[in-house]
């Protein structure tokens, strides 16, 4: 079967992690690029050997392309994926689906509004461990699934200056809370049972001065009872920890964030066991974690729901979930830390 041709708008740093991706795969081919920038539109040929056009309208004329990448700024996503859907192209946008949760419905709307698929770039839950686990979980391993603690952070809030889309608020609200907690709130929505309430507090502690929070912990209720902790730091060392609590075990999953652009190298840094029932920590059992490389698989998916017009686990439905978490915990922390349920901000973005 030939490759499937799509093309990437939005041709900075993380459209050359996917084209990268891209190579390693047996199904999807990036034949085009696009940018507003001919210097980078530049840069990208260079670097990738792969051609590039001069507006979006020429990529999206080209009856080869089934579907397009988009990696562009959070509150682009929309009105670009809103370009490419009635153009009759399947859309992939990385995470998070939106900027805001009334574009992520709106995005979610276009697939019965034009036929197309969208698919959302939500990797963390590729990750070769964090599928480990699903399996364990499903298999009845763990028992009794009761809690999740999980902590992704990086340095990002000390480099963040006024020429940068992630100093506003408006443009990363949150700051690390919708772009990076984020992540974790969809790994343990994929884990878990369905997410129904979160509370958060934020802080701001990064020098540089920018509007964004760069400091949050949140506690989700989910609809079995379980309860999780998600803390994102901007001002650390990158991090990217999950442990899941059960019954009969518990599992301890982290990786190099060092590796996060590099997937295939991920395994070789890892830590990752499982502690079982009362035995001590030094009864640990090391596990293995499955070859993977999570930006490769997520494209495979992007082109197996271009070919069959099916929506899958990268789902706009699964995209929302984890913007409404974004959104309950940014109300929480205007609350003073109160519970606020993901039905609340859904059904207000809904109405706006």
């Amino acid at each position: 079967m030939d490759k499937l041709k799509v093309g990437i708008v939005g041709l900075g740093r993380w459209a050359r992690v996917l084209t990268r991706a891209s190579t390693l795969s047996e199904k999807v081919e990036i034949v085009v690029g696009f940018s507003r920038s001919a210097d980078t539109r530049s840069k990208f040929e260079e670097e990738t050997g792969i051609p590039s056009v001069s507006s979006l309208d020429e990529m999206l004329s080209r009856d080869d392309i089934k579907g397009v990448i988009l990696t562009v700024p959070n509150e682009q996503h929309y009105p670009v994926a809103l370009q490419v859907a009635k153009a009759g192209k399947h859309v992939y946008t990385e995470k998070p689906i939106a900027h805001n949760l009334e574009h992520g419905l709106a995005i979610e709307k276009l697939q019965s509004e034009f036929g197309i698929t969208v698919t959302v770039g939500h990797s963390a839950r590729l990750l070769g461990g964090v599928q480990e686990i699903k399996k364990r979980i499903t298999a009845g391993e763990l028992g009794k699934v009761g809690f999740f603690e999980a902590n992704f952070s990086n340095e990002r809030a000390l480099e963040l200056t006024p020429d940068t889309w992630r100093w506003y608020k408006d443009r990363a609200p949150g700051g690390p809370l919708s772009q990076l907690a984020i992540h974790m709130f969809d790994v343990v929505n994929y884990l878990g049972a369905d997410i129904v309430e979160a509370s958060s507090i934020a802080s701001k502690l990064s020098p540089v001065g920018a509007e964004v929070d760069d400091q949050s912990m949140t506690l989700l209720k989910f609809s079995d009872g379980a309860i999780a902790y998600i803390g994102t730091c901007w001002t650390s060392p990158g991090i990217f920890s999950l442990r899941v609590f059960g019954s009969k075990g518990l599992i301890h999953y982290e990786i190099d964030f060092g590796t996060w652009d590099t997937p295939e190298e991920i395994k070789n840094s890892s830590t990752f066991y499982i502690q079982r029932g009362k035995d001590g920590f030094g009864k640990r059992e090391v596990l293995s974690e499955p070859e993977t490389n999570m930006f490769t698989a997520e494209l495979d998916i992007f082109a197996d729901s271009c070919r069959s017009g099916k929506t899958s686990v990268l789902s706009a439905e699964n995209g929302n979930e984890a913007v409404a978490c974004v959104y309950a915990a940014l109300s929480s922390i205007e609350r003073n830390g109160a519970g606020v349920k993901l039905s609340e901000v859904v059904e207000a973005a809904s109405k706006k």
